[in-house]
């Protein structure tokens, strides 16, 4: 799989339920997470592929190795396959997340 951000496309946010359904369809398990305002994460990977799909506040992404820097809202999904080197940076608002491993 390759990396893929997907905005919200409707007018108005969704709620974390509406997102948990959207999960499930897809067939995966989410689990939630938050972060306060400013908290950050230095450059790293994993290995296996992470699906986050954003609830509510707001996460930038920092792709380095794809000269790429991308804020993430409500509603907005990142998919990050095993090994890609990623960093963030929570929003002024904070953010909460559901986050889907893959193998």
């Amino acid at each position: 799989m390759d990396l893929r951000i997907q905005k919200w496309d409707k007018p108005d946010p969704p709620g974390e339920n509406e997102l948990r359904d959207i999960c499930l369809q897809e067939g995966l398990r989410p689990y939630s997470w938050s972060n306060s305002p400013g908290d950050t994460y230095p450059a790293h990977s994993h290995g296996y592929h992470k699906v986050i799909y954003v609830v509510s506040g707001s996460i930038t992404w920092i792709l380095p190795e794809k000269g790429r820097v991308v804020e993430t809202t409500a509603g907005d999904r990142i998919d990050l396959p095993r090994g890609v080197l990623h960093a963030a940076r929570v929003g002024d608002l904070g953010v909460k997340c559901l986050e889907s491993h893959l193998d």
